[in-house]
């Protein structure tokens, strides 16, 4: 009966401790299918994820900040309200969070006082799982919440996003953070990244979704992203003399891309572009109409092959796993995911894929690269949520 009476008194401490913090949750994502259409103004394909980015954030009285990442324990950084600058070398991973606390004090919805914000995740970091956007919008809902305000989930998205845009200087689309904010367990998340509309549509039953990281770093801001952005922009604005009314490039047909004769390389950014738009359309059409997987997975490996000889954004140990992939009976579809330039192959299955296969696929590469890569098995799941900190997460999230 003692011990009953001081755990009790421990418990109701903590939770006095606790009162004032506010919690919340972002899954990563895996691009589907639309790789480098979201900049670009065509519809992707993407699955939010059962690896999350959780945060705690606890007020202060005083105008100082307090981040702390787990995935970073000896790089504490510490600002104020009134000092957003962005860091550079060590403390560098803070600029995620800090660029949503400065985005939300351009939108008038930044926390009255300082804060202390914890980070902790399950998502594995550099394999092209978007855990920036996921840190970016879990950040955004508990300060959100120490402000007293609330965002729906494409307002919450396209802030986070102008976060990365501005802040961070990462100049992507709206698919992470539209893909972590919209997330349905069993669904994928549907993007027109034009109109900047959000939908879902069902995943095929009985298959699975597996990731193999190769263990390149990924980071998108050091390498080749924003010179491909700037190729396709340069492809638009040529494109756009002939056709001025053309809205984006991925509304470009193919007819116009032959009559406008581009130069190398803006003529392959081009069309991979125009013919990746046209796989997701196919896509989309084949879930809608309940067709065999099989279908919808040669449209994930035709969008590897694009990525690889037109878009330019893989790599030898992407296009290693990819068709070492393709040989399995059990695999439907395989391809890069994400930025490119290193990360994960995404390797959509059905339910008879095994991890003994999958670590066949490892050991196939370590015997060619030298390492091991690393491997996921992760599930369509819920997107971006409020939590309790002292209760079991809920979904208190308002509607758009």
């Amino acid at each position: 009966m003692i011990e009953e009476e001081k755990k009790a008194r421990c418990l109701n401490a903590y939770r006095e401790y606790m009162q004032d913090c506010r919690s919340a949750e972002a899954p990563g994502r895996i691009e589907f299918l639309g790789n480098h259409i979201d900049y670009n103004g065509g519809k992707v394909l993407g699955a939010a994820i059962n690896g999350t980015v959780c945060t705690l954030a606890r007020p202060r009285k005083e105008q100082t900040i307090r981040l702390f990442s787990e995935s970073f324990e000896n790089e504490v950084v510490e600002t104020s309200l009134n000092d957003l600058s962005s860091r550079k070398g060590p403390g560098s991973w803070a600029n995620y969070p800090l660029g949503v606390l400065w985005s939300l004090k351009e939108a008038g919805l930044a926390p009255p006082s300082g804060f202390e914000l914890i980070l902790t995740t399950d998502l594995p970091l550099a394999a092209g799982l978007s855990s920036s956007a996921a840190v970016e919008l879990a950040t955004a809902l508990a300060l959100l919440q120490l402000g007293g305000h609330e965002l729906g989930k494409s307002d919450l998205a396209r802030l986070c996003r102008r976060a990365e845009n501005e802040f961070v200087g990462l100049p992507c689309g709206i698919l992470d953070q539209g893909v972590s904010a919209y997330g349905e367990k069993d669904h994928l998340v549907l993007i027109d990244c034009e109109k900047e509309n959000f939908s879902t549509l069902p995943l095929p039953k009985h298959t699975c979704l597996w990731i193999f990281d190769t263990g390149i770093k990924h980071d998108l801001i050091d390498s080749l992203y924003a010179t491909r952005h700037s190729e396709c922009a340069q492809a638009l604005e040529l494109l756009k003399k002939r056709e001025p009314a053309l809205p984006c490039l991925a509304a470009a047909s193919e007819g116009l891309l032959t009559s406008a004769n581009l130069p190398a390389p803006l003529s392959k950014r081009a069309l991979h572009v125009v013919e990746e738009t046209a796989r997701v359309d196919r896509a989309i059409e084949l879930l809608k109409d309940d067709v065999s997987p099989k279908k919808i997975g040669e449209l994930l490996f035709a969008s590897h092959a694009s990525s690889r000889d037109l878009f330019e954004n893989s790599c030898p140990e992407l296009d290693f796993l990819v068709d070492d992939l393709r040989g399995r009976p059990s695999v439907l579809g395989a391809r890069l995911t994400g930025g490119g330039f290193g990360g994960a192959v995404l390797a959509w299955t059905d339910h008879e894929f095994s991890r003994t296969e999958a670590k066949a696929t490892a050991t196939a590469f370590r015997k060619t690269f030298g390492n091991n890569p690393k491997i996921h098995r992760f599930e369509a799941s819920r997107g971006a949520r409020i939590t309790d900190p002292l209760e079991k997460p809920n979904n208190r999230f308002p509607e758009s």
